[in-house]
């Protein structure tokens, strides 16, 4: 589904954040990024989700050469990577339920098609109470489970998560990754960055482990 071969990726002039980066997230796996502040794991997200080209290497995305695209190519698959950013990026002018049903409105959906989807998701999050609540009032915890459904409501063939528990507390991060396994269970693939050794280890999935820009290791041992 999603391949990156001997990937390097710098900005500028600068040196290179991700080195020969290679690995492949087949379809309905569930994942795990993890390594030290600094390792380039955020760099490699914005790969994935088509917010960032590679310096060299290439990136196939559901059956198609990322660098062979057009530009106007390019929004048709991003609506297919659902994304949890770190600093949420909710639309201030936006209610909780109008932030969630984005991508949904994007997609062209009309909103009787979609009400009860959004909903039942803010439920599940623990926000079906504050559906007309806007970003301003919201707590940072609040924020973060606004993004996260945001990110799933439609279901999307790829999720990615940019430590997606970090804001919350450990019984809602839980109640959370529940959410992502049971997606993963009903085939979407998941990608998730983290600090949080807990998580991984109780979830016991696949491991990607960069160090100094480079894939280290996969599995379950600690970094540090």
């Amino acid at each position: 589904m999603i391949r990156f071969e001997n990937v390097g990726m710098r900005y500028g002039g600068g040196p290179e954040i991700l080195r020969d980066v290679s690995f492949e997230l087949e379809p309905g796996s569930l994942t795990f990024l993890t390594g030290p502040s600094g390792a380039g794991k955020t760099t490699l997200l914005k790969l994935v989700f088509l917010a960032e080209r590679p310096s060299r290497g290439a990136i196939s995305m559901f059956g198609k050469d990322v660098a062979a695209l057009r530009r106007t190519e390019l929004p048709a698959l991003r609506r297919r990577i659902g994304v949890v950013f770190q600093d949420f990026r909710l639309l201030d002018h936006l209610t909780a339920y109008e932030n969630v049903a984005l991508p949904l409105r994007i997609a062209g959906r009309a909103e009787q098609s979609y009400r009860e989807d959004v909903e039942e998701i803010l439920n599940w999050v623990g926000l079906g109470e504050r559906l007309h609540a806007r970003p301003a009032t919201l707590s940072g915890g609040e924020k973060q489970r606004i993004a996260i459904a945001r990110a799933v409501v439609a279901r999307p063939p790829v999720l990615v998560a940019d430590e997606p528990t970090g804001s919350i507390d450990p019984e809602m991060g839980a109640r959370l990754m529940r959410l992502f396994v049971e997606l993963n269970k009903l085939g979407t693939s998941v990608l998730i960055a983290t600090h949080d050794r807990g998580l991984v280890e109780t979830h016991g999935a696949r491991e990607l482990r960069l160090f100094a820009g480079r894939i280290n290791q996969t599995g379950g041992t600690r970094w540090s």
